[in-house]
């Protein structure tokens, strides 16, 4: 991964806006495949582009192969992973764990019952904000393992590689990364129905899912690991402790760690979040708590939700956790929680905190989350990417300076 002693690299958590048209064929994808194909590559130009004008350095194609290819954030696994179903929920079974947020639904029954939570990611096509007023209903379905695991994307995450690649050449001084679910993410919350034991489940789940991962490193570009799974997890174990959550955690570092074996660290970045659902988040597991398992992981790089109000002040956790050598961080420092666009002064001074206590060369400035569709408007996407190469910017001289 690129390093920078003259100025603080800045890059993105993954999703980022598609265009209209695009937008309006995927709403009957099947019967429009022909146009997709044809409107796609054109569609990543276009989005490589707007993130190089905005002063990025760390770019993708906002996803865009994935959203084509009926897939999202975590439905697109499912369409390249043999093995999972999603069957009827059994009335009669005890749930694998509690919902999202369960730790805050206890403490704010009333906006829970209220429908004023906001679950998922907006946009015409995706998993939209839920109304306000209307109550989510639980679910009827869930995912299931009930064979083994087979890897079956290979076209697919070569679409994606092809496609991005085609969109940075010729682009200069830019470097390209492809978002892929990780293995927490794309297999905890199944019920394993096939193996042994969730230990060995778990680990078939890294080992199909390595297959992606590696062939984006083998495409000379870097992976970036979603694991907001990380953290959120702490909400569906609602009675846990934190030293429960920690024994948790050490095996999800083995299962990560499983994942990426083989692939080189200096290809790889790590994003973990607290969940990007619009709820108190009183109850998030402070960072302090997670930061050395973090550290264990085999990424160089380490991205994180940093504007975030319930965790924009974690940055002295880096005071007593210090970074390890050879790693670095991309702190989230503009966010999708509020349409308001963060001043590129906040987002200097978010970036200095940082840089002083891990040095610029090993830091780049990020967003919490994917924003393309957790905000209002696109507009207001390019907006806050713009404000965060200008405050990255005015960090960097800051930073020269002293």
């Amino acid at each position: 991964m690129r390093r920078s002693t003259d100025h603080i690299l800045t890059t993105h958590g993954g999703n980022l806006p598609r265009p209209a048209d695009l937008d309006e064929l995927l709403v009957d994808a099947g019967s429009n495949r022909a146009a997709i194909d044809k409107r796609l590559p054109v569609a990543v130009q276009e989005v490589v582009d707007k993130q190089i004008k905005c002063g990025l350095d760390v770019i993708n194609d906002g996803e865009y192969v994935k959203a084509a290819n009926m897939g999202s954030y975590t439905g697109y696994v499912q369409a390249r992973v043999n093995g999972w179903e999603t069957l009827p929920k059994d009335p009669s079974a005890t749930p694998k764990r509690a919902g999202p947020g369960e730790r805050d639904r206890r403490d704010f029954p009333g906006f829970y019952d209220s429908g004023l939570w906001f679950a998922g990611a907006g946009g015409p096509v995706r998993p939209g904000f839920m109304t306000p007023g209307k109550k989510p209903q639980p679910k009827t379905d869930e995912k299931v393992c009930t064979g083994k695991l087979e890897y079956v994307g290979q076209d697919a995450i070569q679409a994606d590689i092809a496609a991005l690649k085609k969109g940075l050449e010729g682009k200069g001084d830019v470097d390209g990364f492809i978002a892929a679910l990780g293995p927490l993410s794309a297999g905890a919350g199944a019920r394993n129905a096939y193996y042994d034991s969730e230990e060995d489940y778990m680990m078939a789940v890294a080992e199909t899912m390595r297959e992606e991962y590696k062939a984006i490193t083998d495409a000379g570009l870097v992976v970036q690991l979603d694991e907001p799974e990380f953290a959120t997890a702490w909400m569906f174990y609602p009675d846990w402790s934190v030293d429960d959550y920690r024994k948790h955690l050490e095996f999800a570092v083995e299962v990560i760690n499983h994942s990426l074996n083989g692939l080189p660290e200096e290809l790889v970045r790590f994003h973990m979040c607290w969940g990007s659902g619009h709820r108190p988040h009183v109850h998030d597991i402070e960072f302090k708590h997670i930061v050395d398992l973090l550290y264990k992981v085999n990424a160089q790089c380490y991205t994180f939700e940093a504007s975030n109000v319930r965790h924009a002040h974690e940055y002295h956790v880096f005071e007593d956790a210090r970074l390890p050598d050879g790693k670095m961080i991309a702190p989230g420092v503009v966010g999708h929680f509020t349409d308001l666009v963060e001043h590129p002064e906040l987002v200097a001074e978010r970036l200095v905190n940082y840089g002083r206590l891990v040095g610029m060369e090993n830091l780049q400035g990020s967003t919490d989350c994917g924003i393309g569709s957790r905000v209002g408007h696109p507009e207001i996407v390019w907006a806050k990417l713009s404000a965060l190469a200008e405050g990255a910017a005015l960090a960097s001289k800051r930073l020269k300076a002293g």
